[in-house]
């Protein structure tokens, strides 16, 4: 056995069983390590932010850790983006980092950088490996880290790797969640049942089934509406669960809608401030006058910190302000004409299937989506939870390993495709069930809108070079069948609505091109 052995080992030991790779040759006692262990399907990524966003996807749908194995600090670096996404959707991940032998680093080859200082700017927890006999201590310790909703990043170094030995003994540790603040937890219940204008702002994890129905309970008890952040990382949605509203993008839906509450309680969910600085619009849109109570999220037990609140409020059976459970469902208008974002969203929401998993990068074609798609079955919803494009794929991708039986529809803008397109050959190389619909409307267009919001109504040859993406024009179609992966355009609603229901029923990967007009 080798020290390569001991990880994967470990790995499965504590719950690991997939690994999202793009190893160099600091990673090749692993790489032929996992040979030798059937427990841990081994999965190439073409570029690092493939496999990082693909784990960020599986671990968003199954709130458990995936493994990936990267290269030096410039891999882990071409992966940072999809992380920080990761990072603000609680993901579980840990990242196995190779490092150099640690007999050679010191001598400042060419790929030498400073790998701790660049996994710090995602990672929740942090270390690296002294000594080989520590091996399977320090694997069981970043996976427990991972499982408390964080990323956890562990560099090895290539001869630890490698090196033989017959001693190693196998080391399983279980995740702890911190201890719930009761003081805390009595105080937010309070400012709930005392509230006349109260809302409860849910995070990640409480915005999964169970953290759901028990808000619901609390919510029909009290009156208090429910929220979620702009974009949250993990929602459920299904006609037994309430309508949560998310937070508005554009700062100023953001403080209309805020402004109407005395009392906010974060469950979980981060202060929700605009994305951008605007001169003469404050930062944090729960305004200074609102009393605010945050009730931390990342290492805490969320349901049993909603459990705790339903029983300090539950007793009180107070008419509800405003009706949160959602109607019985009723399909959804079916839409025809050119595809505008409206019809686009519109459509997409009246064919959704059963169970779906929605990872939604539209960018600005799908901000009507979440509106449009109240009615539509039983789904999951996977968003940009921290604002850095080109997640959509990969995590798509990611998403359909963590859930083969279930379809996984990743709505995607053309622009932020463009960063990670390699996740298409991965879907096409597993022949993962995975239908992109690109939407595309020929530049980046979130760009445009953010211009004119600074007065820019017209645009110079400069500006508009940098925001149109339409010279040359991608083929989308071409692009897409040359990465394995059957491709169709499409002009208006019908045409969309034909190709989504034919591309749910087969199975493998399709992408469907849509030319959205603004």
């Amino acid at each position: 056995m080798t020290g390569a052995d001991m990880i994967l080992e470990t790995a499965v030991a504590n719950g690991v069983d997939i690994c999202f790779a793009n190893a160099g040759t600091t990673e090749i006692p692993v790489v032929a390590a996992l040979d030798r262990q059937p427990g841990i399907r081994a999965v190439l990524g073409l570029f690092e932010g493939v496999c990082t966003g693909a784990a960020d996807g599986y671990g968003r749908v199954l709130n458990l850790p995936a493994m990936t194995l990267l290269h030096l600090g410039p891999g882990f670096a071409n992966g940072i983006a999809c992380l920080h996404n990761a990072r603000r959707a609680e993901s579980p991940i840990v990242n196995i980092i190779g490092e150099h032998a640690s007999w050679h680093r010191d001598a400042d080859p060419p790929l030498n950088s400073d790998i701790k200082g660049l996994a710090r700017t995602v990672s929740g927890w942090l270390r690296t490996t002294r000594q080989a006999g520590s091996l399977s201590t320090d694997v069981a310790a970043v996976i427990a880290a991972s499982r408390a909703g964080q990323i956890a990043s562990l560099i090895i170094p290539t001869d630890f790797q490698a090196l033989p030995s017959s001693v190693f003994r196998i080391v399983k540790k279980m995740p702890a969640f911190k201890p719930v603040d009761e003081a805390l937890v009595k105080r937010a219940a309070a400012a709930i049942l005392k509230g006349t204008k109260t809302a409860m702002l849910l995070g990640n994890r409480a915005l999964r089934r169970d953290g759901l129905e028990i808000a619901q309970r609390i919510s029909l008890a009290t009156g208090c509406d429910l929220l979620a952040n702009t974009f949250p990382g993990y929602m459920e949605r299904d006609e037994g669960l309430p309508v949560v509203k998310r937070i508005p993008y554009f700062p100023e839906g953001a403080l209309a809608l805020m402004s109407g509450y005395e009392t906010v309680v974060l469950v979980g969910a981060h202060d929700p401030v605009t994305f951008f600085g605007y001169e003469g619009t404050p930062s944090r849109v729960i305004p200074d006058k609102t009393r605010t109570i945050s009730i931390p999220g990342p290492g805490h037990d969320m349901i049993a910190v909603l459990g705790h609140l339903e029983d300090l409020v539950g007793k009180k059976k107070n008419t509800p302000r405003t009706a949160t459970a959602r109607r019985a469902r009723s399909k959804p208008a079916i839409p025809t004409g050119a595809l505008t974002p409206e019809i686009v969203c519109s459509t997409i929401a009246a064919y959704l299937p059963e169970g779906a998993i929605v990872v939604d990068e539209g960018i600005t074609t799908t901000f009507p989506f979440y509106a449009a798609s109240h009615e539509s079955p039983s789904h999951s919803l996977l968003t940009i939870a921290g604002g850095s494009i080109g997640y959509g794929m990969p995590c798509a991708a990611g998403a359909s390993f963590a859930a083969p039986d279930r379809p996984v529809i990743n709505i995607q803008a053309d622009g932020s495709a463009m960063y990670t397109v390699q996740a298409l050959w991965t879907m096409a190389r597993e022949n993962l069930n995975v239908t992109t619909l690109i939407c595309n409307n020929g530049g980046y267009n979130i760009i445009a809108v953010e211009l004119e919001r600074a007065g820019l109504k017209t645009f110079g040859e400069s500006a508009h070079r940098l925001v149109d993406i339409n010279r040359p024009v991608i083929d989308w179609v071409s692009l897409s069948q040359s990465l394995g992966v059957p491709a169709v355009r499409v002009e208006d609603a019908r045409q969309l609505a034909t190709h989504m229901k034919r591309t749910i029923k087969e199975p493998g990967p399709h992408l469907i091109e849509m030319m959205v007009r603004p």
